[in-house]
């Protein structure tokens, strides 16, 4: 019988499948009602409605990665400040994020990403950065 994993288990291990764009994967770690709160572009629900914000949003990606800068967890509570990385055509595009996440049961019930928006939107091709 496997160990079930720790929140901030959980939480990396959905940013490393997402990363890879798998989000079939990804989404299966998220509860049915989470809210994925993208601070300065607004809030969605559910796994479609993360889809929905990341699939375009990567679709120019070549390869996706972040950085832990800093963590902190808090029982179901997990806070990531983070350097996520995206290669583009253009060569490689970093952003500052912090994100706050809370595991409910195993899956992800709660995620909203802390940014500044003119930073990727200064380097994010037009077509992909409307996903936002």
């Amino acid at each position: 019988m496997s160990k079930a994993m720790t929140p901030a288990e959980t939480v990396k291990r959905f940013l490393d499948i997402m990363m890879a764009k798998d989000y079939e994967r990804g989404l299966a770690l998220v509860a049915a009602d989470v809210e994925y709160d993208n601070v300065p572009m607004g809030k969605v629900e559910g796994p479609e409605g993360i889809r929905a914000v990341l699939e375009p949003f990567f679709g120019p990606t070549i390869t996706n990665e972040y950085k832990v800068l800093r963590e902190v967890s808090d029982g179901a509570t997990v806070i990531l400040e983070r350097l996520d990385r995206h290669l583009l055509e253009s060569g490689w595009v970093e952003l500052p994020v912090t994100g706050i996440f809370e595991v409910r049961e195993g899956k992800i019930a709660l995620w909203r990403d802390y940014f500044d928006l003119p930073t990727i939107m200064s380097k994010w091709p037009a077509a992909a950065s409307s996903a936002l």
